[in-house]
């Protein structure tokens, strides 16, 4: 990447004025502050979200989907004006498909500190109306289904159908079965786990390391700096990081292999900086998401998903597990080693133990933590199956 970064946005985050694309925006009344877990508030919350399918006069076909780190609202629909990629369940969401929109209402929201539309590090400060950059307060997981919980409202949604999502969408899964069990009939956490263990909290230490050291980040208040002159560097390196612990050592091997994609094939004449097939990869994640996405959001959400721990404040795991007393399918994938398929299993036990109704299935594919996002064959045969018991 290096040498390309003049073009680079400060931020790609959303700001308003761009194209909505298919975002709706809800936004709450500057005198209702939203209090955060860590003591502080927000006010003038704004969250972007996206629907499919009609909402029944009873309100009864509603599902909520979670988005992951990078994601957003953008669950399914092509790439166009607002949305630079296709939803991230595209081919999952829609007519006929395994989240039938002629049966259920769907609902997708960006995730509060998130930057594509929702209030975030990269949104305007009601005192001052300048981001807020280094002034925007730690959040967890729970502080964005509180959010999620206020959008509900709105809606007119006093009961989800199903709360679905993988990653750190299944954390958010969790988190609703645990502090609004009243609200929620069933819940499908994918590749995900009740409490973020230990090197998961490692790989996320890398990525934060990498950004704060980018001198160009300026603790937080660059969204001032010219095209190329933003923390793109340290955002790019924190993606490739991450990139690494998505995907198996199997794919990698086989896709990339050890593969020079510059200087010689005969390895004679190779410059330091020659670059190997997998590198030319990791670079490309690390460019794509440095012009769609928020160095700030990025570091926001990461950290909410290492504090993540629904015993947290409740007598621990297995007291928290005892409040989930809906249906629960548990999908695991066996080739994940950010998420190990222990941690899905575990939920599956505990629920069990305690009483609940738990189903652990496991996604057959090589390639590692992204299979949630690519095998929707199989996640989504699972998952009509789950609506359809419910």
């Amino acid at each position: 990447m290096a040498g390309h970064g003049r073009d680079y946005p400060a931020s790609g985050a959303w700001r308003a004025g761009d194209a909505a694309g298919g975002r709706r925006f809800f936004s709450l009344a500057v005198n209702r502050a939203v209090a955060l877990d860590v003591g502080a508030t927000l006010t003038g919350v704004t969250v972007a979200y996206e629907t499919w399918g009609s909402l029944a006069a009873d309100a009864s076909n509603a599902i909520l989907l979670c988005h992951a780190w990078t994601g957003d609202s953008h669950a399914a629909g092509s790439a166009a004006d607002g949305h630079p990629t296709p939803g991230w369940w595209e081919g999952l969401i829609g007519p006929g498909l395994a989240i039938d929109t002629n049966e259920f209402f769907v609902v997708c929201a960006n995730v509060l500190g998130g930057c594509q539309g929702s209030t975030g590090p990269a949104s305007l400060h009601p005192d001052d109306g300048r981001p807020y950059g280094s002034r925007f307060p730690v959040i967890t997981i729970r502080d964005m289904v509180r959010a999620q919980a206020r959008l509900a409202d709105h809606l007119g949604v006093r009961t989800w159908h199903s709360v679905i999502g993988g990653s750190m969408g299944g954390m958010q899964v969790l988190e609703w079965a645990v502090m609004f069990p009243d609200r929620v009939r069933s819940i499908i956490p994918i590749a995900t786990c009740l409490q973020a263990s230990a090197q998961q909290i490692a790989w996320g230490a890398i990525g934060r390391r990498a950004i704060r050291l980018d001198p160009q980040w300026r603790g937080g208040d660059y969204y001032g700096a010219a095209p190329g002159e933003g923390p793109w560097e340290g955002l790019a390196i924190a993606r490739m990081v991450a990139q690494v612990t998505f995907r198996s050592d199997n794919v990698f091997s086989e896709k990339f292999g050890r593969e020079l994609a510059d200087g010689n094939a005969d390895k004679s004449g190779i410059d330091m900086w020659d670059r190997f097939e997998v590198e030319r990869y990791l670079d490309h994640h690390g460019d794509k998401l440095v012009r769609r996405f928020d160095t700030n959001s990025y570091l926001v959400i990461g950290k909410a998903m290492d504090l993540h721990d629904i015993g947290r404040g409740r007598g621990g795991v297995v007291a928290a597990t005892r409040r989930i007393t809906v249906p629960v399918l548990s999908l695991g994938i066996w080739s994940d080693i950010l998420y190990p398929n222990y941690q899905q299993r575990e939920i599956v036990r505990l629920v069990g133990e305690n009483g609940g109704r738990a189903e652990y299935l496991e996604i057959d594919s090589p390639h590692g933590h992204d299979s949630f996002l690519i095998e929707l064959d199989q996640v989504g045969r699972a998952v009509r199956s789950h609506l359809t018991r419910v």
